[in-house]
């Protein structure tokens, strides 16, 4: 038997003799159980009167939610990096370098960036929409493992932007390069990484 599943049946069995959960929490800390491994086992499990302890439904993981959850990841990521990529030509037009003489008309970069977006937009929006309803229906009652790992991947990447993004901000304030341009660009890039880190903040309290 796993440790967990040792652990969630000595909960059933304490919380079936009476024991009341700070009396089972308690003994569990004392005997080096950690603080979240002690609130999933607890939270396994509901109490009523007359009744032995009510298992509750445990977080599950299904090839359908890998695919919607993937194409959900990818086509956010998609149009995150093409807005960057927009955003930019565009603070280029707003903000020339009188030392670069390079030319920032639309070019293949911003036609292609356009592309993307008008194909990841509204499949972004229709998977969005989707997972909206199964957080509605008895699924989303349940926690989905899935989920979780993309969501908990996708803030790993957010965290990594705005750590790249602000050392590059630093180095380059440093080195005395520091343009209006290139913070304007540095800013582009912080929120639109604050964007996708509000959509998958609940998350973080899930």
């Amino acid at each position: 038997m796993k440790p967990s599943d040792q652990l969630s049946e000595f909960v059933r069995r304490a919380m079936a003799q009476g024991g009341d959960r700070d009396g089972i929490a308690r003994a569990l800390a004392h005997a080096g159980w950690s603080a979240p491994e002690i609130d999933e086992a607890l939270g396994g499990w509901e109490t009523a009167p007359g009744l032995p302890p009510v298992p509750r439904p445990r977080p599950y993981a299904s090839a359908q939610e890998a695919l919607l959850y993937g194409l959900l990841f990818l086509s956010l990521g998609m149009i995150g990096w093409h807005v960057c990529e927009l955003g930019m030509a565009l603070i280029d037009r707003l903000i020339p370098d009188p030392a670069d003489s390079r030319y920032y008309g639309p070019g293949s970069s911003t036609r292609w960036s356009i592309a993307s977006l008008i194909a990841f937009v509204p499949l972004f929006l229709v998977l969005n929409r989707r997972v909206a309803r199964m957080s509605l229906g008895d699924a989303g009652r349940r926690r989905s493992l899935v989920r979780k790992w993309f969501a908990s991947l996708t803030l790993l990447v957010v965290a990594l932007v705005f750590l790249a993004d602000g050392i590059y901000v630093i180095y380059t304030l440093l080195n005395g390069d520091l343009t209006a341009r290139f913070a304007a660009k540095a800013a582009l890039v912080a929120g639109v990484a604050g964007l996708v880190f509000a959509y998958y903040r609940d998350e973080l309290n899930d």
